[in-house]
């Protein structure tokens, strides 16, 4: 890192989750991964018991997966620190195009069911929730107010933050995690949202903790977030009036010890401003917030017919797209679906 107020070397070093605990949360992780893949691609043979066939694919392929695996990780690691702590938190999702991850990760914990019994949790509830994702008669490819908890749509850019904000006003406990979205970051309602925090008081009004996804890309090229340097983006965030602690990588063990050991500290900070201004307002703190920078299309697949697809714009929405006219694509899905098919045993994170 370039700043050593940021650089946080002993984060890198921590290692905050016992083997079994990084087991389960990889497993949580994974398994939204695969839910959130399923809506995407598959009408049929939801738990892949029979070999994966062209019939078994919605015939129309609609959705976004490059942001997808990234809300889900920051999901997973929200639901630790919620049970770890006994927090009253918030996760509102600034790119919500990324409607799968949000759909799997409330069904995976059994939201989703119980606001609709239909979405049973078996094998035939899990065929019902892939079918309907994007698909007439269905639910939309975006977070709606269908989906459990939504109070931010996201289908149009820019207003995360500005949400988050509105919803810890007047609220002293709740902390809103929002993650915004790198492309999302440059339109202009999101641009001024940052400022949102000089309107914050601690000694009554809730925390904002905002992430920002910098995953690269939007939909056809690079974001401005991502050409900038580690130092220009501690420079801009500090102005803002925040404390940035990056979380980047590609390997999944250790970037779950990273952002569990970044998690922990954040809430720490958290704790610290709210103890200072328990006596009363005395001057504007540096709120932290996280850089989560991890590969467009993580854990997707990474080359198709020889062009590089994770890390790239190709990933923004369905990589493999064209898998009813190019051979070989319908191959490449189901060792990438097989990938997450690790289904936590219970939903203890």
């Amino acid at each position: 890192m370039a700043s050593a107020s940021v650089a946080t070397p002993s984060l890198k070093e921590a290692k905050p989750l016992g083997s079994e605990e990084l087991q389960k949360i990889n497993s949580y992780w994974r398994a939204a991964n695969y839910l959130s893949v399923g809506q995407i691609y598959l009408l049929n043979n939801p738990l892949l018991r029979q070999p994966l066939e062209l019939k078994h694919v919605k015939p129309r392929l609609l959705g976004h997966w490059g942001t997808t695996p990234g809300l889900n990780f920051i999901y997973a690691h929200c639901n630790r620190v919620i049970k770890k702590h006994d927090l009253d938190m918030i996760y509102i999702t600034g790119p919500g195009h990324g409607g799968p991850g949000l759909v799997a990760n409330t069904y995976l914990e059994g939201t989703y069911s119980e606001t609709y019994p239909l979405i049973e949790e078996n094998a035939e509830g899990m065929q019902k929730l892939f079918k309907q994702f994007s698909f007439p008669g269905g639910i939309p490819s975006h977070v709606a107010p269908e989906t459990p908890g939504s109070i931010h749509e996201g289908g149009e850019l820019g207003y995360a933050l500005v949400h988050a904000y509105g919803a810890v006003l007047d609220n002293h406990d709740l902390i809103a995690c929002c993650v915004v979205g790198d492309g999302e970051a440059e339109t202009g309602p999101l641009a001024t949202s940052w400022h949102s925090n000089k309107f914050v008081n601690p000694a009554r009004d809730g925390i904002v903790l905002p992430i920002l996804h910098l995953n690269g890309y939007k939909i056809a090229n690079p974001t401005v977030l991502a050409r900038m340097s580690d130092e220009e983006l501690i420079q801009l965030f500090t102005g803002y009036g925040y404390k940035p602690y990056f979380v980047e990588g590609s390997d999944p063990d250790l970037m779950h010890q990273l952002m569990a050991a970044t998690m922990d500290q954040v809430l720490e900070d958290i704790r610290k401003i709210k103890s200072d201004s328990a006596n009363g307002f005395a001057g504007r703190p540096s709120y932290p917030m996280i850089i989560l920078r991890s590969p467009k299309g993580w854990t997707g697949p990474k080359v198709v017919d020889g062009v590089q697809i994770e890390g790239t714009h190709r990933a923004h929405q369905v990589p493999l797209s064209e898998i009813f006219t190019k051979p070989g694509h319908l191959e490449l899905l189901e060792p990438v679906s097989y990938t997450h098919l690790t289904l936590p045993t219970n939903r203890e994170v």
